[in-house]
This record gives C-alpha cells, sequence and structure tokens, in this order.
C-alpha cells in the first residue's frame, strides 16, 4: 500500500513539475468520433500546422475546416519535417503550413461555429497557436463562429494530436472537424 502511495505522490508530483501531459479547449463540436492519436517522433516538437480547409459553397453545404496537421522538427530545426495528423474530413484542400519563429507550439485557441438548428453548422472554422516565444500565428480558416479560450500550455511544447471528425452525412448536414487535443511533450 505504501508503494502504491508514493508512486501516486511522485506521478502527481511530476505532472505538476512538468505542465499538463494533455491540452484541449471547451468550445468543440458536438458531432463526430474520435480518430487515432499520432505523436511527433522522439526528439522533436510541433513548430507548425497547417488546416484542410473546404473554402465558401455558397448554398451548397459548408464544412469548413477538415482536418489539421502538425509539423514536427527536431528542437534545433536541423532535421527534416515530419507531418502528423489524426482523422481527416473529405472535403478541401490543404493550406500552406504556418511555422513559429525560432520556437515551438504551446498553446492554442479554436474558432467554433455553435450548431444553427435547421442552418448549415460547420463546427471547427480555424486555429490559433502561441508558440513558446510568446508569437501567435493565426491559420486561415472561415470567418463562422468565434474564438473561445486559449488551452493551457505545454511547458515542453505540443507534440501529438487526436481529433474528433464527423464523417460523410449522406443527405444530411456535414461538418467534418468538431474538436481537438493535443499532447504535451
Amino acid at each position: 500500500m505504501f508503494l502504491t502511495l508514493s508512486f501516486l505522490l511522485l506521478s502527481s508530483i511530476s505532472i505538476a513539475i512538468g505542465g499538463p501531459t494533455v491540452i484541449s479547449v471547451s468550445n468543440g463540436g458536438r458531432w463526430g468520433h474520435w480518430g487515432n492519436s499520432d505523436r511527433c517522433p522522439a526528439g522533436t516538437v510541433a513548430k507548425g500546422f497547417a488546416l484542410k480547409i473546404e473554402g465558401k459553397q455558397g448554398s451548397g453545404d459548408d464544412t469548413a475546416v477538415n482536418a489539421i496537421r502538425l509539423y514536427c522538427f527536431s528542437r534545433d530545426a536541423k532535421a527534416s519535417q515530419i507531418v502528423i495528423t489524426s482523422l481527416i474530413g473529405m472535403w478541401g484542400g490543404w493550406t500552406s503550413p504556418l511555422v513559429c519563429s525560432n520556437s515551438y507550439l504551446v498553446s492554442f485557441s479554436m474558432q467554433v461555429e455553435p450548431p444553427q438548428g435547421p442552418g448549415d453548422d460547420t463546427a471547427v472554422n480555424n486555429f490559433k497557436f502561441r508558440c513558446s516565444n510568446g508569437q501567435e500565428i493565426e491559420g486561415v480558416g472561415l470567418p463562422w463562429g468565434s474564438y473561445g479560450g486559449w488551452s493551457d500550455s505545454c511547458t515542453n511544447g505540443i507534440c501529438g494530436i487526436k481529433t474528433k471528425v464527423e464523417e460523410f452525412q449522406w443527405w444530411g448536414d456535414d461538418t467534418a472537424l468538431n474538436d481537438v487535443i493535443f499532447y504535451c511533450c
């Protein structure tokens, strides 16, 4: 029993010292299911991201952000990039990556459109990230919805991703990306 309590106490101390292990925000959409997680290789950290965006559809069904991917680099940025992602919606194309200047991703905020009742739902429309040097970088998303609060900060950077995506609805209203969690290094 003493060994178990000691382990739990030491685990709690290490989490408190190292910061959170997972970061999330509270304004994610309600539709879809969670995909598999993906992580940066050992010794790397996420320094940038790109979004898979479907543009405005006029009178058609809008989905906005369909996916997000992270760009992992060695901390000294000398090694080539590794791209990681989780579940991906089927519409749109990838934006150019946005990368922190001489730093790495540590926290995020998500722009989400709330449920529209009988109207066209989109869920996630954009992302902002804070870098370890204080820089903020914002994706090139769509205008619907609003940003929620910022996530906690990963002390040693973001190193993994897991997304929640609504699958194709056939004759229903599609939303694609609804939520995301990021794993800390």
